[in-house]
């Protein structure tokens, strides 16, 4: 396991992470909000095709997010997950190429064990997205490049929180 912006406490493996999500931390790139941040957390491996990823996290300040994240530079990735927006839990994907783009919905309840799951398979030039077992995008991948896969974390307002991720 490597990672993209170490955060200073965390704990376990690809199998099973805890991370202390650090403030100020996001995953962005220009639209709308005219700045690029690329200093959330992002724990990876190289993609093989597929990968599925159960995760939760005390989410309680403004953008605080958590879930999957597929990278293949500073301005080809997506992230896809739970973020706290509005109060309330969104089930959220960002797909970057260049400039992000942010697409979200209710977030779907947890399951009995309070876990949210994304899963992620790669097919020739795109990537489909799951939410369980809810189709909720398809977006383009680039077919030659290696992707970096694995979970991503960000506390862009509020104090940070705590994320945690099964594999």
């Amino acid at each position: 396991m490597r990672w993209l912006n170490e955060p200073a406490r965390w704990s376990g493996d690809l199998g099973a992470l805890t991370v202390e999500v650090e403030p100020e931390t996001d995953f962005w790139r220009t639209t709308h909000y005219g700045f690029v941040r690329d200093s959330g957390h992002f724990a990876y491996e190289e993609l093989a095709g597929e990968i599925s990823l159960r995760f939760g996290g005390d989410f309680a300040a403004q953008y605080d997010q958590a879930g999957l994240m597929l990278r293949v530079d500073a301005e080809t990735w997506i992230k896809a997950g739970i973020e706290r927006a509005d109060g309330r839990d969104w089930l959220s994907v960002v797909v970057t190429r260049g400039l992000s783009d942010w697409s979200q919905q209710p977030a779907p309840p947890p399951d009995a064990d309070g876990w949210w799951s994304i899963r992620a398979v790669r097919d020739r030039d795109a990537v489909q997205l799951l939410a369980g077992e809810q189709p909720i995008r398809l977006a383009p991948l680039p077919p030659e490049a290696t992707v970096l896969a694995g979970p991503m974390c960000a506390a862009p307002e509020g104090p940070g929180f705590t994320a945690r991720f099964a594999r």
